[in-house]
């Protein structure tokens, strides 16, 4: 990321020397104990979709816990791993919005212009939200600003109240906020199922002469 566009435009956002002490606090946490993802996927959604590509923003809130799950994209897991519930979720919404979609890598989804982005990149195992409040919110905050930022046209998609709170954050009304409930079991049937994200998305971006996003990829 250090040579991306990226870099500069968040390092704008932050205080000078903000990069080495994430890097200090990897070189800590990763030598410390197992954490999630694998150090070389911390920043993989922003290696994967470019900052002048970006359609749509998918906030999470921090990766997966479980061995082999996280890869860097928020909400995503490998092929070969069990849907965590709240990915089974979203392909549940997406099925009843727009189509079937077999796959659990949201890999594809990345590579067409959807930043999956959590708000902390990193997780120790079997500690949901054990990073947070550390290191990344400041990063991932300018993250959202330098994309609110941005010319062309965003979809910005916040599920559940963690989310939503970074609405104050976009403050360019040339983009489209999507807010519902998260796809948490605990929550998705208070808002989230029948919200269409997709759908609605696409219907955006279209109007906005931008090409939609193959969901079912």
């Amino acid at each position: 990321m250090q040579h991306s566009p990226w870099h500069e435009a968040i390092k704008s956002h932050l205080p000078e020397g903000y990069f080495h002490q994430i890097n200090d606090f990897m070189n800590e946490v990763y030598s410390k104990g197992v954490v999630y993802p694998p150090r070389d996927k911390v920043f993989k959604a922003l290696q994967t979709t470019e900052m002048d590509q970006v359609k749509v923003l998918i906030l999470g809130q921090d990766p997966y816990h479980g061995p082999d799950q996280a890869q860097g994209l928020s909400f995503s897991v490998p092929d070969h791993v069990p849907a965590p519930p709240s990915l089974q979720n979203i392909l549940k919404e997406l099925r009843s919005d727009i189509g079937e979609k077999r796959s659990h890598d949201l890999t594809s989804w990345a590579e067409q212009g959807v930043l999956l982005l959590n708000a902390c990149l990193t997780v120790p195992a079997g500690q949901a939200n054990g990073h947070a409040g550390q290191i990344w919110e400041p990063f991932t905050d300018a993250v959202i600003k330098v994309v609110n930022e941005l010319e062309e046209p965003v979809v910005f998609i916040l599920w559940g109240s963690y989310a939503r709170k970074k609405k104050p954050l976009i403050t360019n009304d040339r983009h489209l906020v999507l807010e519902s409930a998260h796809p948490s079991p605990l929550s998705a049937y208070r808002g989230f199922f029948g919200s269409q994200p997709f759908s609605k998305t696409n219907q955006f971006l279209k109007e906005a002469g931008r090409e939609p996003i193959d969901w079912l990829r």
